[in-house]
């Protein structure tokens, strides 16, 4: 069953059946983010996802041509909005607003596949980064111009950059500016494969679908391992699988997959 969800028209949700598509929805302004109630916007969006058991996957991207061109320039130039107040004001603002879309996005329970239509800049660069799995259209430009704005990356980019494309090239985007290309993007392990702008929407899709075959309990479980892995000690790491896989194993699903393994057959899993 398919169901359009309009989170204050500014970012669209769909869910049919097992897939959920989420789309940054402010396409005449490139998909800028950090307006007011974003936080909120993007909470509710993870809120549904995650208490939706039969999803098995999430497509996100951006209207229009550009995937997030990042924060909105012109409220901070205005000092409106959730750049406007006091430092302390403001500190809450970033809290609330762009850090409320970073957590949102990093609590995502399962995984997130991102179709890069366009410019992914800044914190638009950053919420890419979030995605498990990223395709970027031959369009596609990647930066952290943070600091040609006077400012730092501070909605999680320093921690999230480095361990997807080690130190080096990281802190070249942070400390030079510069853009790189979705090919460049590709060589340096940002994106997993290029592909014309036409059809990167479509291979997402393609994508999705076969995760979206797996059984969904083992994914979000497997997703949070991955997850904690960034943080947790080796040995930690070890002590969940252990107790996680015992969980899976007294599953229904995966007796199914053991089943269907032997009877030469798809499984069919019911999440149970």
């Amino acid at each position: 069953m398919k169901n359009e969800i309009s989170i204050d028209d500014e970012l669209i949700l769909h869910t049919e059946g097992v897939l959920a598509r989420l789309t940054i929805n402010r396409p005449d302004t490139r998909n800028p983010l950090g307006h007011a109630r974003d936080g909120e916007r993007f909470s509710e969006a993870a809120n549904i996802i995650n208490s939706n058991k039969n999803l098995r996957c999430v497509i996100m991207t951006g209207a229009g041509k550009a995937f997030s061109a990042g924060g909105d320039l012109k409220s901070m130039k205005e000092r409106t909005g959730h750049f406007g107040g006091n430092a302390l004001q403001l500190r809450d603002h970033y809290r609330e607003s762009i850090h409320g879309i970073v957590k949102a996005m990093w609590n995502i329970e399962v995984p997130i596949v991102g179709a890069i239509n366009g410019a992914a800049i800044g914190l638009g660069g950053d919420i890419a980064s979030l995605c498990d799995i990223r395709l970027a259209a031959q369009s596609a430009k990647f930066g952290a111009t943070f600091l040609k704005l006077g400012i730092l990356p501070g909605d999680g980019g320093a921690w999230l950059l480095p361990r997807q494309i080690g130190w080096s090239r990281a802190a070249q985007l942070f400390f030079t500016g510069d853009l790189i290309d979705a090919d460049t993007a590709k060589n340096w392990g940002l994106v997993s494969e290029v592909y014309p702008d036409q059809d990167v929407l479509a291979e997402a899709e393609a994508l999705a679908e076969k995760i979206c075959v797996q059984p969904p309990q083992a994914l979000r479980m497997t997703k949070k391992l991955m997850r904690d892995g960034t943080m947790a000690s080796f040995d930690s790491i070890m002590e969940m699988s252990a107790a996680l896989q015992v969980t899976l194993q007294h599953t229904e699903d995966h007796m199914e997959a053991v089943n269907a393994f032997f009877e030469k057959r798809t499984p069919e899993f019911k999440g149970k």
